[in-house]
C-alpha cells in the first residue's frame, strides 16, 4: 500500500440554490497527512463525499492516477472508489455483526479471498488498531473509541491509497482524542497512504497533518504546509484556533464586517495564536514515515514563496535534524499582498478569490500561483 496523489481543481458544489462552495483547488501529496478546518456549515464532510464519487460538483474536476473521477464511467468510478477507506464519523459499523465480521466484510464484497485469506487479513488490522482479542463482541457492547478503531481497521482492509477520516474524534474524550491521534500517525507511518483529515479538534490541526487547509466564506481560504496556518495572524484563523467569540466568525459561519470590528475593538488587544507544537512523531519501533523526507523536499522547494513567520517556524523546526533549509532562491522575502473579496456572498467567476494572510498556493506547488484556475 502506497500513497497516490488527488489533485482537485476548480471544484464547486451546490445543493439547489444553495451553494455550499466554490473553485477548490488543492493536491493532497502522496503519502502525507493533510487536514481540512473550518467553521461548522463550511461543507467539510460535504467535500470528503465528493471527493470519492457520492455526490457530485457542477463544475471542477478530482484527478487520481490520470483519470478525472468527475468525468469518468461508473465501471471506472466503481474501480478507483477501491482506492479509498473511509473512517466515518460513528463507524458506520453492522448493529448485528460481530467486530470480525464488520471488518472482513468489504473483503467479502469486493475480492475473491478464501476465508483463511481474510481471517489473516482481518487478525492483522485488528492488532494494528489494537482491537486483538475483541473479534466476537458487537458494536453495542464497545466504547465510542473501540468503535473508531473497528471503522479504522475496516477502512485498512481493502489497502487503500487513500484513507479519509470524517471527524475521527467526534464523541471522544481528550485521552481518548490523543491515543487516536498517535495511532493516525503510526498507521501512516505502516502505510505511507495519503491521509485526509477533517476535524475541529485544534490540538489535532496542531500535532498530527503535514498540511492544513481552511474553508470558510464558501471556498478554500488556503491549503498548505501546515506552518502556513499556525504561524498566520489573519483574524479568522486566530478565532478558530484559540476557540474565542471575538472575529469573523460567528454562529451562522460569519458575522457581519461592522459587527466583528465591533467586537475587537472592544475586547482590545486579544491574545494572538497558540504556541506552535511539534508535529507527532511514530511510536518507538514503527519505523520513520516515509512522507517526511518527501515533504521536506518539496517544502524547501517553495521555502520562498510562504509568509515569513511560516518560513521562520520551518527553519526553527528544521534546524534540530540539521536539514539544510536555504532556498535557491534566497533569504526569507515577504510576499506580496493579493487583491481580497469585497462580499461575503458566494464567489463569482471574475472576482479574485480571499486569500489568508496574503498567501494562496494552488495549494502546495508553486507553480500553481500562474495555473489558470478558471
Amino acid at each position: 500500500m502506497a500513497g497516490v496523489e488527488v489533485r482537485v481543481e476548480g471544484l464547486s458544489k451546490s445543493f439547489g440554490r444553495a451553494n455550499i462552495w466554490s473553485d477548490v483547488t488543492l493536491t493532497l501529496p502522496p503519502g502525507e497527512v493533510s487536514v481540512l478546518l473550518g467553521p461548522s456549515g463550511t461543507g467539510k464532510s460535504v467535500f470528503l463525499k465528493t471527493l470519492i464519487g457520492l455526490l457530485k460538483p457542477e463544475r471542477g474536476s478530482i484527478v487520481i492516477h490520470d483519470t478525472d473521477l468527475v468525468r469518468c464511467s461508473e465501471s471506472r468510478l466503481y474501480e478507483l472508489r477501491k482506492l479509498f477507506g473511509v473512517l466515518f464519523q460513528d463507524g458506520a459499523l453492522f448493529g448485528s455483526m460481530n467486530l470480525y465480521d464488520n471488518i472482513a466484510f468489504p473483503l467479502r464484497e469486493h475480492t475473491r479471498k478464501s476465508e483463511s485469506e481474510i481471517r489473516d487479513i482481518v487478525e492483522e488490522k485488528m492488532a494494528m488498531v489494537g482491537l486483538t482479542g475483541d473479534e466476537d463482541k458487537l458494536p453495542g457492547e464497545i466504547s465510542g473509541g473501540m468503535r473508531k478503531r473497528a471503522g479504522l481497521a475496516r477502512a485498512l482492509v481493502l489497502e487503500p491509497e487513500i484513507i479519509l477520516f470524517d471527524e475521527p474524534d467526534s464523541g471522544l474524550d481528550p485521552v481518548r482524542t490523543a491515543y487516536l491521534n498517535q495511532l493516525i500517525i503510526d498507521l501512516n507511518a505502516q502505510t505511507d497512504a495519503t491521509f485526509l483529515i477533517v476535524t475541529h479538534d485544534i490540538n489535532t490541526a496542531q500535532t498530527v497533518p503535514d498540511n492544513i487547509g481552511m474553508l470558510y466564506r464558501k471556498h478554500l481560504a488556503m491549503f498548505g504546509p501546515r506552518e502556513v496556518l499556525l504561524t498566520s495572524e489573519e483574524p479568522v484563523v486566530a478565532q478558530f484556533l484559540n476557540g474565542r467569540r471575538e472575529g469573523p466568525i460567528g454562529m451562522s459561519e460569519e458575522k457581519d464586517t461592522a459587527q466583528a470590528a465591533r467586537e475587537m475593538a472592544e475586547a482590545g488587544e486579544l491574545e494572538g495564536l497558540p504556541p506552535l507544537k511539534p508535529q507527532l512523531q511514530p511510536s518507538t519501533g514503527v519505523g520513520e514515515r516515509q512522507a517526511v523526507a518527501r515533504r521536506r523536499e518539496r517544502v524547501l522547494q517553495m521555502l520562498h514563496t510562504l509568509p515569513p513567520a511560516a518560513q521562520q517556524a520551518i527553519r526553527d523546526s528544521y534546524a534540530a535534524d540539521q536539514v539544510a533549509v536555504d532556498p535557491p532562491t534566497g533569504p526569507i522575502a515577504a510576499p506580496q499582498p493579493l487583491p481580497r473579496k469585497r462580499s461575503a456572498g458566494p464567489l463569482v467567476r471574475d472576482e479574485p478569490t480571499e486569500v489568508i494572510g496574503g498567501y494562496d498556493p494552488g495549494y502546495d506547488d508553486p507553480t500553481s500561483r500562474d495555473r489558470d484556475r478558471s
